[in-house]
């Protein structure tokens, strides 16, 4: 640059402030590393994809109802408080009353029979007009007999334990329940769950000195659930995974005084293995098998299984359940009962699962299977839970901004 004249490096300078002629310059900018573009690629959520695939598969099988369902979904869930009945209750009880919480459990055949006496009434009223030339004797007694059928009707001799006490707040009421409180043993006060994770346990039934099996038991609330009906002869509660199984230890120390919770015998084995392990041994077996957890799967992207590593173990829920279920049935007593549940709407895990096991357990061990009827629940909880009307087998509970409880898909089989 010194060489050139004033005209010359003004030129060099225009030269360089330019850059070099087409075709003569350097070659793109190297990276010393690649661009990683997977690392940077936007991800779809699996919360997303979850909602995506309920949207597609629910809206099918709902219809009409799936707006509200997928809404209810989207929405704060609603909780029940199960009272603890190894702790003192009373004030509890009083608390609770006090913020407009009833006991589900104990209200529903109440409701049931003020209903169904008024049809019986109303039906006794038509048969009088039909019978007008009977005695008043015979019109007396004809009341008295439809009024008897009228208390004695499934939906009243429902199976219900009066020892389980679950307190709900009514529809329309999103008030919260306080966190539990321990007593002066350090027993807490009260389990917060979905309501209506109970009705499984009160369709179980569990009648005094019963051996109860909970094949799929951790976190616990449903073990603990069967604990409050003080009629368990033996509890077995089992859950394949380990750090489950401590949650549900947890679950017993915070509510169990040590004395009952010595007589669970508490296990980590493969729920899969238990008809070989302890085969036609309990009266009554509940399998809560792991499903999509619906609500879960949409509002939580920790431990979802809807993450795109997780998509084989999703496939493969229908047959770990069918699997599960067929264990379950396997170690129950003839005359046993069995009841399957689920937190999912999907028919490919409910329904479907439940008439696969009934075909297997016919072919392949000469077992036959018969499903329960309980239609009754709808009647006895229509108020507390909104049910899905065209279940074809069992009952479904969907969530709904009302009374926003569920998914809960519960159906009992009984081993002939």
């Amino acid at each position: 640059m010194a060489a050139l004249g004033g005209s010359g490096r003004a030129a060099a300078a225009a030269l360089l402030r330019r850059g070099p002629p087409p075709g003569l310059g350097p070659g793109p900018r190297r990276y010393r590393y690649k661009e990683k573009w997977a690392a940077t690629a936007p991800r779809i959520p699996p919360t997303r994809l979850a909602l995506h695939h309920f949207d597609e598969s629910y809206s099918l099988q709902l219809k009409d109802l799936w707006p509200s369902v997928r809404a209810g979904l989207l929405c704060e869930q609603k909780y029940g408080a199960l009272l603890n009945n190894f702790s003192p209750v009373d004030h509890v009880t009083q608390e609770l009353e006090l913020l407009n919480a009833t006991d589900f459990v104990s209200e529903a055949p109440k409701k049931a029979q003020r209903s169904q006496r008024g049809a019986a009434a109303e039906e006794a009223g038509r048969e009088e007009g039909r019978s007008q030339e009977g005695s008043g004797e015979g019109r007396t007694v004809m009341q008295a007999e439809v009024m008897t059928r009228a208390e004695t009707s499934p939906a009243l001799r429902a199976s219900i334990s009066s020892n389980i006490k679950c307190y709900t707040f009514p529809r329309g009421d999103i008030t919260r329940f306080r966190p539990a409180r321990p007593d002066t043993l350090g027993l807490l006060d009260y389990y917060l769950m979905d309501a209506a994770s109970l009705l499984p346990v009160l369709a179980l039934n569990v009648q005094p000195d019963d051996f109860v099996l909970d094949l799929c038991a951790a976190p616990g609330g449903k073990t603990l659930a069967l604990l409050q009906t003080g009629v368990c002869g033996h509890l077995a509660a089992n859950d394949i995974s380990i750090s489950r199984t401590k949650r549900l230890y947890q679950t017993l120390r915070s509510y169990v005084p040590k004395e009952i919770r010595e007589t669970v015998s508490v296990t980590s084995c493969d729920g899969r293995d238990w008809g070989q392990l302890e085969g036609s041994t309990f009266h009554k077996v509940l399998v809560d098998v792991p499903c999509t957890t619906d609500r879960h799967s949409v509002m939580e992207e920790e431990n979802n299984i809807f993450h795109r590593r997780r998509t084989k173990e999703r496939q493969m829920l229908p047959m770990l359940q069918l699997q599960l279920l067929m264990a379950g049935i396997l170690a129950t007593k003839p005359g046993g009962e069995v009841v399957y549940s689920t937190c999912s709407l999907s028919p490919l895990q409910n329904e479907y699962v439940i008439e696969r096991a009934i075909e297997i357990a016919e072919t392949q061990f000469n077992i036959s299977i018969h499903v329960e009827d309980l239609s009754h629940f709808q009647t006895l909880f229509q108020d507390t839970f909104s049910f899905f009307s065209d279940c074809r087998l069992g009952e479904l509970v969907l969530p709904h901004l009302t009374a926003n409880f569920g998914p809960m898909y519960f159906c009992k089989l009984c081993r002939m």
